[in-house]
């Protein structure tokens, strides 16, 4: 009598095994691949919202009002928190009109707020404390989530100055960089998740 084909118990339980082990790294590497695109994603995002952002403080810089028609007031300040500028803004039909400009970072939020238009200095004064201040309550513009701190430069004197840096002949009360002669700007946004901060350097105009 000949025996019916088949697999034994042994043979069946050694093929779920090897079924096992095969399912569990095609599981890993399938989990891998998700988490690095994942990753690639929130990546790319995080880069597109810093390069709106530079952007930004660009097109501010590109229109920064030259301390002399300031009348000896400052036209930009900085810190570790944030920086503050007086830019030239138009709009249709209309002379153009002094903007105070701040970016401040806020529980690891970038926002941009930016004052109303002005041709009245006194005003603009008004405008420029309550931005220091941190007082100003106009509805701000968030930039980017998940910055850690900001470090700005500026080029004059043929070198890069921090913000902070000792002024020579400086009152203690005096805005960092009011009145000198500013030619660049350099932004350094440190983002979570990054070791090497996003930095972008750019002209400033008006000065």
């Amino acid at each position: 009598m000949k025996r019916a084909a088949g697999f034994t118990l042994i043979e069946l339980l050694v093929a779920i095994s090897i079924l096992a082990i095969v399912a569990v790294l095609g599981w890993r590497g399938l989990d891998g691949i998700v988490r690095a695109r994942v990753a690639l994603t929130d990546q790319m995002e995080t880069t597109r919202g810093m390069q709106l952002a530079f952007a930004q403080m660009q097109s501010d810089g590109e229109h920064i009002v030259a301390s002399n028609d300031l009348q000896g007031r400052p036209n930009l300040t900085a810190d570790a928190g944030g920086m503050t500028l007086v830019r030239n803004w138009h709009s249709e039909n209309a002379p153009s009109q002094l903007q105070v400009i701040s970016y401040r970072i806020i529980d690891g939020v970038l926002i941009r707020r930016e004052s109303a238009g002005t041709r009245d200095l006194v005003q603009l004064d008004v405008f420029w404390q309550a931005a220091l201040s941190n007082a100003d309550t106009t509805p701000p513009v968030i930039l980017q989530t998940g910055v850690l701190s900001m470090q700005v430069e500026t080029w004059d004197n043929n070198m890069w100055r921090m913000a902070g840096a000792p002024q020579q002949q400086a009152q203690p009360s005096t805005p960092q960089w009011a009145g000198l002669p500013v030619a660049g700007l350099r932004v350094a946004l440190q983002v979570q998740g990054q070791q090497i901060p996003m930095s972008k350097a750019f002209l400033l105009g008006g000065m």
